[in-house]
């Protein structure tokens, strides 16, 4: 594997309780499951990422992604594998501790702050062919590391009013940071969650945001379904493949998974072809 062939994805939403943690983990366990070396990463200081896949007090880590970031504010040698977890599932796991929030305070202040966690991840993407980023709930400093370092943005929101209006301040943001940062970045996809698809408010918050958004950006088709087994694998540090299998639900994210593998097949191709053309010229 090259840097080249590594995706990294940041789930990312300031609202919280949208599904970030469990999109992530099941987008993650999803590509593992077809065979792809997988990394996930909690940006989160609450580490609900962490606890989800089994790790129930990560405060008594010794080694987290708070860890390796400030080692790489502080221009200090680091070993990137240093703290990773392997989940039984087949992926593994950068946790987060509340040490986190202390490191975030201190990016405010950095010598290039946006541009930490990418140099960190630079050092992982070639043992990877996908990274996958937890984001927190708010579009601070840790968010912004997550989209300057991101190749793709996926963005679980919930069918109700208050998450669309949300949804406009987060593509502000994301634009900025293409505009300045990270040219490369790009909106994967939308993706509904926490669905209730019986009810009038989630249909008709869908065609909001197909209507206001889907001109531009994908929303994927398979709504990810309100269901208590989603939070019944977490609490159980499994995906819902392992807790469910069959169920709604874990069709839902493997529509995910298949959409998401299709894009970076699609994009491998085009960047194939685009260096053998460089290449004959």
């Amino acid at each position: 594997m090259t840097e080249d062939n590594c995706r990294v994805y940041a789930c990312v939403n300031q609202k919280g309780g949208v599904g970030k943690s469990v999109t992530s983990t099941n987008l993650g366990i999803g590509l593992a499951r077809n065979g792809e070396k997988v990394l996930i990463v909690d940006l989160d200081s609450q580490a609900s990422q962490t606890v989800s896949l089994g790790w129930k007090e990560p405060d008594e880590l010794l080694e987290t992604i708070a860890t390796q970031l400030t080692r790489v504010m502080e221009n200090k040698p680091f070993d990137p594998r240093d703290g990773i977890l392997s989940h039984g599932e087949g992926v593994r796991l950068m946790p987060s501790s509340i040490a986190l929030s202390g490191v975030e305070m201190r990016l405010v202040n950095a010598m290039s702050r946006e541009l930490i966690l990418k140099k960190y991840l630079a050092a992982m993407r070639p043992d990877y062919d996908a990274i996958v980023l937890d984001c927190p709930p708010t579009l601070g400093m840790m968010t912004i590391n997550a989209l300057a370092a991101a190749d793709r943005v996926i963005v679980p929101v919930q069918p109700e009013y208050l998450s669309v209006i949300g949804m406009t301040q987060l593509f502000e943001t994301i634009g900025l940071v293409k505009e300045n940062i990270n040219p490369n970045l790009r909106v994967e996809g939308v993706l509904i969650t926490l669905a209730n698809m019986r009810t009038n408010l989630a249909k008709n918050t869908v065609e909001i945001i197909k209507g206001a958004y889907g001109g531009n950006v994908r929303v994927y088709p398979e709504p990810i379904p309100y269901s208590t087994k989603v939070k019944e694998a977490s609490a159980a540090g499994k995906s819902i493949f392992a807790y469910e299998p069959g169920g709604k639900a874990a069709y839902a994210y493997e529509s995910l998974v298949r959409e998401v593998m299709r894009d970076a097949k699609s994009r491998g191709a085009d960047l194939r072809a685009a260096k053998k053309s460089e290449h004959e010229r």
